[in-house]
This record gives C-alpha cells, sequence and structure tokens, in this order.
C-alpha cells in the first residue's frame, strides 16, 4: 500500500480495504462455523482485535501491497463434524471478500461504462493509480478486497488456503504434517510471505502473483 502514497486517496481506501477484510473474514468465519454447529451460538461473531489482526499480515499489506488476518490453526476447527464444514469454515472469509470485490467492481462497472477496467489489472490500482477520486475509491475498495481473498486461498500456513487443502485431504500425510510444523510452528510460511512482498524491489513478487491470480477478476468487468 505504501507504493499508492503518490495518490493520498488511493492510498487510504486501499487501508480501508484492507481493514473491511479483516472484519468480513472474521465475521463470515464465525457466522459460518455458528451456523454449522461448530462454535456455540452464544458465542460473538464481532471482530475481535487481538484475535484476528495479524501485525506481520499488516506489515505485508504495507509493502506487497495486500496482507493477511491471524492465522486460523486446523486445531481450532474440528473435523469430526465432517470435512466439508471445516472447509466452509476456512473458505468463509476469502469467499465473502472476493465476493463483496465483484459486487463493488459491478457497481463501478454500471456507473462509469466508459472505465478503465479493460486495460488495467490489480496492481495498476494497488499500486496508486491517478484516476478522478471516485473511481479512486471504489476501485482501491474493490481490487483491496479481491487480493486480500485470493491471497488467503493460497495453500501455505498462515493463510486460509491451508485449511482448506488440510481437510480436504482425509488423512494428511506426512508432506501436510511437515508444512505444519516449518510453515506454521515455525513460523516460515510468514518468512515467505515477508520475502516474497520485499523482492524484486519496485514491484514485489507477491504484487506480480496477486496481479496475475487477480487480473480475470477485474478484466470481467471491462
Amino acid at each position: 500500500m505504501l507504493y499508492a502514497l503518490g495518490e493520498p486517496v488511493a492510498f487510504v481506501a486501499l487501508v480501508v480495504s484492507f481493514l473491511l477484510a479483516i472484519v468480513l473474514r472474521a465475521v463470515a468465519i464465525r457466522l459460518t462455523a455458528r451456523s454449522l454447529g461448530l462454535a456455540e451460538r452464544r458465542d460473538s461473531i464481532a471482530p475481535r482485535l487481538r484475535e484476528d489482526v495479524d501485525p506481520f499480515g499488516g506489515v505485508a499489506a504495507a509493502i506487497g501491497g495486500m496482507g493477511w488476518g491471524k492465522m486460523l490453526s486446523v486445531d481450532e476447527v474440528p473435523r469430526y463434524q465432517g470435512r466439508g464444514k471445516a472447509i466452509a469454515v476456512f473458505a468463509a472469509g476469502p469467499v465473502v471478500c472476493i465476493v463483496v470485490s465483484q459486487l463493488l467492481m459491478l457497481t463501478y462497472a454500471l456507473a462509469y461504462p466508459e472505465n478503465v477496467l479493460s486495460i488495467i489489472g490489480p496492481a495498476d490500482v494497488l499500486l496508486g493509480i491517478g484516476l478522478p477520486i471516485a473511481h479512486q475509491v471504489l476501485l482501491s475498495l474493490a481490487v483491496g478486497l479481491l487480493c486480500f481473498g485470493i491471497l488467503a486461498l493460497i495453500p501455505i500456513p498462515p493463510l486460509d488456503g491451508f485449511g482448506i487443502l488440510y481437510n480436504a485431504v482425509r488423512r494428511p500425510g506426512q508432506g501436510l504434517q511437515w508444512m505444519r510444523l516449518w510453515f506454521e510452528e515455525k513460523n516460515i510460511g510468514i518468512l515467505v510471505l515477508l520475502i516474497l512482498c520485499i523482492f524484486p524491489f519496485g514491484t514485489p513478487f507477491l504484487l506480480q502473483i496477486l496481479n496475475v491470480l487477480g487480473l480475470v477478476f477485474v478484466r470481467v468487468w471491462g
């Protein structure tokens, strides 16, 4: 997001999109878990700062374009009531963020039929694209949410995609257990993601990955 400082309105909108994504993810996870009987109905679904914000995810958002929320461990979501339910809990946050991003993108496309969606990608927005204020706000919110959701689906700890992968496997083998040990417990996953946020200088690998994965979600409205 720091790359967008040259466009203050876009920068603020991207920061808001990250915070909004954190909130949407937290509510979606808790609501899904409660609805599927994996959490007590009396448990609040409201966001909680300490439980939902990952400081390293915030750093990644600042230096790499987008970050992630607090890791939800596979130990926190029981498999015994069905692997499908566990998968739904891990998928809820990213999916909600992507859906909301597409609704915002649709709103933008309908409000401004003559737009730039056919020629830009997510990276252009995350870097702070120079457009009229209303365009910047809508696009930054939409792309910020989109990239948060896409990043969260990558199947490595601390991202939600690992929980989806882990529960999709009937009997997690040594490979997944090894990944849990090194990427989750020893925090190698966070280190890898932060390295992707830094190198190469100028256009980090993480930003390039998000641009490739998110391009179709932007161009479809162009």
